[in-house]
């Protein structure tokens, strides 16, 4: 008796919930031998819009949490990461990227590595960031560093697991909520990661993930108004001009780093914290 293979749909991450596109179409999301390996679900206009409207309610929530809280919520996910580490790594080698047994592996371990380390960050980035400012007249002068906000952020095509990694944290630690079109060609790791978040202490809505066409998706995510800053990541010249063109609609700040290897020293770190924090200065008048 044959048996009729069923292959499993990974549905959309909105608001800490697994939902299927609006439209309800799918796509194919073929193995590293072009083969069909599950169906993912085509993210829609509509459906980025209600990704931003999950960011823009849990955003705040995330921001007042403690930046101790934060750094624990950040490694509780590390956590769970590694209790999936054989099942994250037999998915990098079953979906499009094809990876090795061993590169495979060392993909997962770096993403755990890296969600460890911006966990690190959390309550000391602020430190680096903030000033006391000398001022010619009788006033305080501080700096300190704020969330942007809503942050829209496209994921690199490779690697499909810590290339997401890598762009969501730095944008989350400081208290973003991030709304993430994932790899067009290889969306699978990152999607699994979705059941990662979904577990751990992370609030709903802080990290929303969306599969889908980009060169349909990219240009709606930069023109949104509610979208306060904008991450770019593996995409054609021309779709990344159009993107920075959109942008400027609301004023967006724009981060589009070159990354030459996902897995060294210059992936990762204050500066990608940096990108995605706004500067407050604060004048306050001594008292005598």
């Amino acid at each position: 008796m044959t048996t009729l293979e069923v292959r499993k749909t990974y549905k959309l991450y909105v608001g800490g919930e697994f939902v299927r596109s609006e439209s309800g179409h799918y796509d194919p999301a073929l193995d590293r031998r072009g083969a069909p390996l599950a169906n993912v679900c085509r993210g829609s206009r509509k459906d980025l819009r209600d990704a931003v409207v999950k960011a823009r309610a849990a955003q705040a929530k995330w921001a007042s949490a403690t930046p101790y809280l934060r750094g624990q919520v950040l490694y509780r996910m590390a956590e769970m990461l590694e209790g999936r580490l054989d099942g994250m790594t037999a998915m990098l080698r079953k979906s499009a990227g094809g990876a090795t047994p061993a590169a495979a592996r060392r993909e997962v371990r770096a993403a755990i590595d890296r969600i460890v380390h911006y966990a690190g960050w959390a309550d000391k980035y602020g430190a680096l960031l903030s000033s006391v400012n000398p001022v010619a007249s009788s006033y305080f002068d501080f700096s300190l560093p704020e969330p942007t906000g809503v942050v829209g952020l496209v994921a690199p095509e490779a690697p499909a697991l810590l290339g997401v990694v890598t762009h969501v944290l730095p944008a989350i630690v400081s208290g973003n909520a991030t709304v993430v079109l994932l790899s067009e060609r290889d969306p699978l790791p990152a999607l699994e990661w979705a059941e990662v978040l979904a577990t751990s202490d992370l609030p709903g809505g802080v990290v929303n993930l969306i599969s889908g066409p980009k060169r349909e998706l990219v240009p709606h995510l930069a023109r949104h108004m509610d979208v306060n800053a904008l991450g770019l990541a593996g995409l054609p010249a021309e779709v990344e001009r159009e993107a920075r063109r959109d942008a400027a609609v609301n004023v967006k700040r724009v981060a589009a780093p070159a990354v030459a290897d996902y897995f060294g020293e210059a992936a990762q770190g204050l500066d990608w914290i940096r990108a995605f924090v706004e500067i407050k200065t604060t004048w306050h008048p001594v008292g005598w």
